[in-house]
């Protein structure tokens, strides 16, 4: 569903991700491991045709994001823990509008919500303006309109920052739910737990390079470690001495 080969970004000399290259197949969720400045973002805005690459090539559901970039959009949906909100809005105005960007008739779309209110619990955030909205709150309908179009594709990018803990748990589960019903996700994180919940592969990047894919536990064979904590730190030491060394 997903396919990225020997992708490369550059950033004013800065090589934000290097010849980076990864598989994501249908249905699965792909955990996106690493450090704040890894190249998590860049990758997933290039994948969202946000950026376009220096040199290599991404795809989604066998569409290059450069050479057909509109198509892809119709396929995806973001969610970021800063995506801004309407504030004068309500949670239904809101995702009445995005629906119509989307070209869903107003019948589609309040099914469609009510669909959505069942799943994520969006409760007062439908009748309420944005301004007024919990950061939870915030982030449930972010979801909801992400999703509102039932893209086969979804990428989350650390949208667990900030939330508490129920809020967390709501977004973790809806995750769940969304590859269950044979959708394909990339969730970015830097948070270990969260990829061991969700993830069937992983892949850790660091520096802008993938430093290793695979399952989880095949990764911690590939480490001889015991948590993918430990796996992550071993990685990152052997990356950081092959450097120093070279």
């Amino acid at each position: 569903m997903i396919e990225v080969t020997n992708l490369t970004k550059h950033f004013s000399g800065f090589t934000a991700v290097n010849a980076l290259s990864f598989q994501v197949h249908t249905g699965e969720v792909f955990g996106l491991l690493g450090p704040n400045g890894a190249g998590k973002t860049t990758t997933l805005r290039v994948l969202a045709t946000l950026l376009k690459p220096d040199s290599g090539t991404a795809s989604v559901a066998g569409h290059d994001v450069t050479k057909h970039p509109e198509t892809v959009r119709n396929l995806i949906g973001v969610v970021n823990g800063g995506m801004g909100l309407y504030e004068r809005l309500t949670g239904t105005e809101i995702l009445e509008y995005f629906g119509s960007l989307y070209g869903m008739r107003k019948q589609a779309v309040r099914t469609r919500v009510k669909a959505l209110d069942a799943l994520l619990g969006l409760g007062d955030a439908l009748t309420k303006p944005a301004g007024s909205f919990s950061t939870g709150m915030r982030q449930k309908i972010t979801i909801a309109r992400a999703v509102l179009h039932e893209p086969p594709v979804l990428f989350f990018d650390e949208a667990t920052n900030g939330l508490d803990i129920i809020a967390r748990r709501a977004v973790l589960e809806f995750v769940k739910h969304y590859a269950a019903a044979g959708n394909t996700i990339i969730y970015s994180t830097h948070v270990l737990s969260e990829i061991t919940q969700l993830s069937e592969r992983v892949g850790i990047l660091y520096r802008g390079e993938l430093l290793t894919q695979g399952h989880p536990q095949d990764v911690l064979l590939q480490t001889g470690t015991r948590t993918l904590d430990d796996a992550f730190f071993t990685l990152v030491s052997q990356h950081d001495k092959r450097h120093i060394t070279s």
